[in-house]
């Protein structure tokens, strides 16, 4: 289903400076939501869009609307460049980047998800989530089958499995300054391995006892 939200509440299209103060309203928001998380000032924000509270209030009557925008915005824009790169880069490599645009996506919306969790219990919109989480899957799903198809993954790998992996990191770096620099820097590692260059050989298996993980001979 399509996540655009840019229309008059009558479904017509905005004019050009609303959809202008729109878009800068989105922009705002985004940045200020990395910056200070879900609950960032909407003054703040219309500050920075350059706009008047009464303006924001006018195109998002609720901090509800506005955080739903912008994470619909992120998604659309994460599913445009899979799109971008399953058409251009080498499977591989285009598998790699845009897992490094999730984690940036994950580590940026600091709280973002949460909030809106809570607000669709309170009457916002209750299949957002659903929505871009399948758009998203669906999105990285068709990178990895190409990845595959080129022998650029291991067969066994799923896209749940990265999107496993992605999390796991984001969320171990979420509270530091640098987080998304940290959290990519360790989907590289985790990506590409911890041999030097050129080495080849599988590492070997821990297997499990228990609750404690036993270390390989």
């Amino acid at each position: 289903m399509p996540l655009d939200s840019r229309t008059t509440s009558s479904a017509r299209p905005m004019r050009a400076d609303a959809r202008r103060n729109y878009d800068r309203i989105l922009a705002a928001a985004a940045e200020a939501i990395s910056e200070e998380g879900a609950e960032a000032s909407l003054e703040e924000i219309a500050r920075r869009a350059g706009v008047g509270s009464a303006t924001l209030h006018r195109h998002f009557p609720s901090r509800q609307r506005l955080l739903e925008a912008v994470f619909r915005d992120k998604v659309e824009a994460l599913c445009a460049t899979a799109g971008d790169l399953a058409t251009g880069a080498e499977p591989g490599h285009a598998l790699t980047t845009w897992l490094r645009a999730v984690a940036r996506h994950v580590v940026t919306n600091r709280g973002l998800a949460a909030s809106l969790m809570r607000g669709a219990q309170d009457g916002g919109d209750s299949v957002l989530g659903d929505t871009c989480h399948t758009l998203i899957i669906d999105a990285g799903a068709d990178l990895l089958a190409r990845a595959r198809r080129a022998n650029a993954v291991r067969p066994d790998v799923s896209i749940m499995d990265l999107f496993t992996l992605v999390n796991a990191i984001c969320l171990a770096v979420e509270h530091e300054p640098d987080g998304a620099d940290q959290a990519d820097r360790l989907l590289i590692l985790a990506l590409t391995g911890v041999r030097p260059a050129g080495e080849v050989g599988d590492a070997p298996r821990a297997p499990l006892s228990g609750s404690r993980v036993v270390p390989a001979p």
